[in-house]
């Protein structure tokens, strides 16, 4: 079953094109990568599936119903977004950040019941979060601090997360600290993961299925064994690379040796 999919989409910065009839399909419970060199249009493409970006021409769909036809609240409801920059208030407990997951789904008054109550904890019990709940944020490590996000992502019971460069800014333990609980979340919840990421080994281990962009359009689209490739590492990422196969991770893996 098809979750997301765009059609022909097309976005201008001003008079400058950064998606060009792009095309795309998200199948539901997959974890889907996009890479691709930088500017290549990979943050603005994640932009327009979750409903920020406005395409100039094309349809998005989700669930087969174009999002032009949804109202954000009900977007909301199936699909949860965690941009690369985050704002929130050094004071919020972790708790609290959870919370924010919820308000798609309360009523006009705003008022909490016991069943959102209860999702709070439960999507914090799922990051692993219990012993956090009442630290503030900015007393968290980089690792924590993402599955406090993630975590209020949760919370909003969506079916599809939306994730640009959850790894960045963290140390390696962190990154597959992360990568691990969206791999975990992914299997035991059911939910389909749509990421950017830059390190294409990450990509490779922890993707079902992956999305090459370059210079605004889909150059190639496949399982990670079919596109981590020597030609196109080579073509779009300007490396020479030796190509391993993980064994215990059953994916491929590369060691880069030379600038092209």
């Amino acid at each position: 079953m098809i979750a997301l999919e765009t059609q022909d989409i097309n976005i201008n910065y001003g008079d400058k094109s950064i998606l060009k009839k792009v095309n795309i399909e998200i199948q539901s419970g997959k974890i889907v990568t996009i890479i691709g060199p930088n500017g290549s249009g990979k943050s603005t493409l994640l932009k327009a599936i979750s409903g920020y970006l406005k395409p100039l021409s094309g349809q998005i769909n989700l669930n087969g119903v174009n999002i032009k036809s949804l109202k954000k609240k009900e977007i909301a409801k199936k699909m949860a977004v965690l941009p690369q920059i985050k704002d929130v208030p050094s004071d919020i407990t972790v708790e609290n950040l959870v919370s924010y997951g919820r308000y798609p789904h309360l009523s006009f008054r705003k008022r909490f019941s016991n069943k959102d109550k209860s999702i709070v904890q439960w999507a914090i019990e799922k990051t692993g979060l219990k012993e956090y709940k009442d630290r503030y944020i900015n007393t968290l490590s980089g690792g924590e601090r993402q599955r406090a996000w993630i975590a209020m992502a949760l919370a909003q019971k969506p079916k599809i997360v939306l994730l640009d460069e959850p790894t960045t800014y963290l140390d390696i333990s962190y990154q597959l600290e992360v990568l691990e609980i969206v791999k975990e979340l992914n299997v035991n919840l059911n939910l389909t993961v749509v990421m950017v990421l830059h390190d294409l080994n990450q990509a490779a281990r922890y993707s079902d299925y992956i999305y090459v962009l370059n210079e605004g359009r889909v150059y190639s689209h496949g399982k990670p064994e079919n596109i981590i490739k020597a030609d196109l590492l080579k073509n779009i990422f300007k490396i020479q690379a030796h190509i391993y196969e993980d064994k215990i991770n059953k994916c491929p893996y590369f060691i880069p040796h030379k600038i092209v």
